[in-house]
């Protein structure tokens, strides 16, 4: 039996994958980013301010293309939502499904901004809500593994800029600050540090909600900023800027690798070390080969510089230091995999207005100021 392409079974559905979400997220974020044990009210209080500020940025943020598509009257999906209770902070975002093709530049642009954009002022709103409502310095009072912390603010009136030694225990969440980030909380004592931000829970869905902006605005494919700059530059500059793009994200990849795994502060014996080399190489030239559509020779040139990139690691150490993040290394698979570097074709090319185009400037000047090359690291 097929499930009903429209009314009130599939609405239902929607519906039922959005609470869904809702509980994951709240559960999965209260039980490693919380302060208080499971089940009590503090607890479930924490997680659903923390569910709240998340889920609706994503419905905002989908419900933007999906009114964009029904103003081009473009036949579109309801958004799906992602519960995740075992990865991540418990969901894999939202989307809805495009069900033709789209049939002009216009709409194409409109389609991939609208998205952005609206999540964008969204998220802003969220950013400024939870600096007005920001807790005490003693909120974190009661966190088991915080006594240097603790001591620092009692002594100081006021978090650290960079963490006390030895307050930061494996496993810490340490998040990448970014332009537009830096500016809203400003260099305030009294705004929780990013190694301590994501036990603050609406405050942690404001970082969340810029970052999933700017991964949104990643200019490569068909993500919503791949959209844009094959609406805003057209198929060959398209494809030029997210290959470029793809490349960042490798190099940085790169280094987080060699950081972590292939020169870490504890070595591996030689026959891992041998595998964790071969497996990097062959994911590398699988990577490659994607990447330039099959061209030994651009592979066997991209293959190089990333494995001399991975072999002078150990005496640049300030370049992993700063830039390393093995993390895009899946973000890699997935955009080559599934997301794919080509962008199907649109029938009617008619050139963008003035309005649309400054639209689309804006949301690369969002994109620069929301992105962090090192956005989730994790302490070992």
């Amino acid at each position: 039996m097929r499930f009903p392409t429209s009314g009130p079974l599939r609405t239902n559905f929607h519906l039922i994958l959005f609470f869904l979400t809702f509980a994951s997220t709240a559960f999965t974020w209260a039980s490693w980013g919380g302060r208080a044990p499971f089940g009590t009210p503090l607890f479930l209080q924490d997680g659903i301010r923390f569910a709240t500020g998340l889920l609706l940025f994503l419905t905002v943020h989908e419900f933007g293309h999906y009114f964009a598509a029904k103003r081009h009257r473009i036949d579109v999906t309801l958004p799906f939502y992602v519960p995740s209770p075992f990865i991540g902070v418990g969901t894999l975002g939202a989307v809805i499904k495009v069900r033709e093709a789209i049939p002009s530049r216009r709409a194409l642009f409109d389609l991939g901004a609208s998205g952005p954009l609206a999540g964008f002022v969204l998220a802003i709103g969220l950013a400024i809500v939870a600096l007005v409502l920001l807790p005490p310095l003693t909120y974190l009072m009661g966190l088991p593994g915080h006594e240097e912390l603790i001591t620092y603010i009692q002594a100081m009136g006021g978090y650290p800029p960079t963490p006390p030694a030895g307050s930061l225990a494996p496993g810490s969440l340490v998040l990448g600050q970014t332009p537009l980030f830096s500016f809203l909380t400003g260099d305030n004592g009294h705004v929780p540090p990013m190694h301590e931000l994501y036990h603050f829970p609406f405050l942690f869905s404001a970082w969340l909600a810029l970052f999933f902006t700017a991964l949104n605005l990643l200019p490569v494919g068909q993500l919503d900023g791949g959209h844009i700059t094959y609406a805003l530059f057209g198929p060959k500059w398209h494809l030029r800027i997210g290959r470029s793009f793809l490349l960042v994200l490798m190099a940085s990849g790169t280094l987080g690798y060699a950081d972590e795994i292939l020169f870490a502060a504890q070595p591996l014996a030689p026959i891992q070390t041998l595998l964790a080399w071969l497996f990097f190489s062959a994911l590398m030239f699988v990577f490659a080969q994607r990447l330039t559509e099959g061209s030994l020779r651009s592979t066997i040139i991209i293959l190089t510089g990333v494995l001399t990139l991975a072999l002078i690691e150990p005496r640049l150490p300030f370049l992993a230091e700063t830039l390393g993040y093995s993390g895009w290394l899946l973000w890699c698979g997935l955009l080559l995999f599934f997301v794919r570097m080509q962008h199907p074709p649109v029938p009617i090319w008619e050139p963008l207005d003035r309005k649309r185009r400054l639209l689309g400037y804006l949301c690369i000047a969002i994109f620069l100021t929301c992105f962090s090359i090192q956005p989730l690291l994790i302490v070992p």
